[in-house]
């Protein structure tokens, strides 16, 4: 079921090389797809990159064997002579970075520094596109943690706006490849802003950087099956919200960045599964309880994938936390909900009503509209 709402493929196209490969990565540890399907669709992604190093391993692994193609050989060799000969063009702006005394010469004015930089250190604009090339192909050789580094030095030399964004593009990459979420988020939050404010040289870049963005955030199909969830609850199918909320609690768990487990000495947890969950029963919880003014806790522990001991503790919790407002009858095994909870047919008459509002406001819309049109 897992692999039916994976998402691998329909977002592949849209996600840099070294991306899918995360993805993939992801897909080997959860033993979703047969091994050597995975291994081999690895050596097909990473026979376009720079990658070589691991392309030759896998290779091994894949055919038992220490023998790779020649290609990849050549290839590797090809990849090692072009990043030594960037690291000679990119070397006097990088040996400058490297000197903390050099370095505070530098100021907020980008011109100041190019200037300086020129007129003291003889570094030219050909050395500071250098470094560029050379970060980009650091980041094509997987060494992302230097390629951070060397894009963020870049950008406060770069006098290029379009450049200047091209460059918060691969540090976002980088930081997400890195699974430094904290810090990709902040970089995922500034290109918004940019991407937002920025005038653009044509409506149609903007909507191509936009894009991107969005294809940067990307949803999980769990959210899809949210939805249902919340559409089953809507006409009190508790039996369809329970099964949807199984398939989301086994979506989230092989999602790449949904899934993520946190180690803390022996204990294990899945924060965005924990989290989903709590609030999905209170969901059902709720909701329920609109309907209901005693309830069996065994029947309510069924509808919430939960044993008998894990409810009861569940409930007590939310009535200590004022959560709710209710109390457990012990000899009945029963919840008694207060009596203040308002009336589902009066919820359901304050929707119509809104409904008929919206619908009245829409129609003069309409016919407002209409005409204006004749009138032209």
């Amino acid at each position: 079921m897992a692999a039916k709402y994976n998402l691998t493929l329909r977002i592949a196209s849209h996600l840099n090389r070294h991306l899918v490969f995360l993805l993939l990565e992801f897909l080997y540890e959860r033993e979703l797809y047969a091994e050597g399907d995975i291994l081999k669709a690895k050596i097909e992604l990473l026979n376009h990159t720079n990658m070589v190093h691991y392309a030759m391993d896998i290779h091994k692994s894949l055919y038992r064997s220490d023998d790779v193609p020649q290609d990849m050989v050549e290839s590797r060799a090809e990849v090692v002579g072009r990043l030594k000969s960037l690291e000679d063009g990119a070397a006097p702006l990088v040996t400058f970075l490297q000197n903390p005394n050099a370095v505070q010469e530098l100021r907020a004015e980008k011109q100041y520094n190019l200037q300086m930089l020129n007129d003291l250190f003889q570094i030219g604009p050909e050395h500071i596109e250098a470094l560029y090339q050379y970060a980009k192909f650091q980041f094509e050789c997987d060494n992302y943690s230097r390629a951070v580094d060397y894009l963020y030095q870049y950008r406060a030399l770069c006098t290029n706006s379009e450049r200047s964004l091209s460059t918060l593009w691969g540090k976002l990459a980088a930081e997400i490849l890195m699974q430094n979420w904290d810090i990709a988020l902040e970089e995922l939050n500034r290109l918004k802003e940019i991407i937002d404010s920025k005038n653009f040289s044509s409506p149609m870049n903007q909507v191509q950087r936009q894009v991107s963005e969005r294809h940067s955030n990307q949803c999980s199909p769990s959210f899809t099956l949210l939805g249902d969830c919340i559409h089953l609850l809507r006409y009190y199918d508790f039996d369809g919200a329970q099964k949807k909320m199984r398939e989301c609690e086994e979506v989230i768990l092989n999602d790449p960045f949904l899934g993520k487990r946190v180690e803390e000495g022996n204990f294990s947890s899945v924060p965005q599964r924990d989290e989903f969950l709590e609030n999905a029963r209170l969901f059902i919880f709720e909701t329920y309880c609109r309907i209901h003014q005693r309830i069996d806790v065994g029947v309510l522990a069924e509808k919430l994938n939960l044993s008998y001991e894990e409810a009861e503790r569940w409930i007590v919790n939310l009535i200590r936390t004022s959560k709710l407002e209710a109390k457990i009858d012990s000899e009945t095994r029963t919840i008694i909900m207060e009596p203040n909870h308002t009336n589902v047919y009066e919820q359901l008459v304050d929707h119509i009503k809104a409904f008929s509002l919206c619908t009245y406001k829409l129609v003069n819309q309409l016919s407002e509209h209409a005409q204006w049109q004749t009138a032209r």
